[in-house]
């Protein structure tokens, strides 16, 4: 289980840090046509909204993943489970927020086919 949650870690972190104006294509390559969001604020995003949001996001920001784990929901699918932090933050602050993501396997490629965020207060 260790290889795939650095795997599945590793396409969160890309998805969080890749320049998505100059790669679009990155997209279609994590993000299932499926796809939906439940953001911080609890509105549910479409696979559109959410491209748009990768392609514009604050390229200055810098994401860390804490208390990274994933979960098996099948022989496909897994969910990741973690804390984003934006490095900016000092190590005293809460912050940042409290994610899950599922990803299913198909034909050898693991895509995001859900997300939440809930803001860490």
């Amino acid at each position: 289980m260790n290889s795939i949650t650095e795997l599945i870690k590793g396409l969160e972190l890309k998805l969080l840090h890749a320049d998505m104006q100059n790669d679009p294509e990155l997209i279609d390559e994590l993000i299932d046509t499926s796809f939906e969001e439940i953001n911080s604020s609890g509105q549910i995003n479409t696979r559109q909204q959410v491209a748009q949001w990768l392609i514009h996001k604050d390229s200055n920001q810098n994401w860390i993943l804490k208390d990274f784990r994933v979960k098996l929901l099948t022989d496909h699918t897994v969910i990741a489970i973690y804390r984003a932090v934006n490095s900016n933050q000092t190590s005293n602050q809460q912050g940042g927020s409290i994610r899950s993501s599922v990803w299913r396997n198909q034909d050898n490629q693991w895509k995001m086919i859900f997300h939440q965020a809930t803001k860490q207060i």
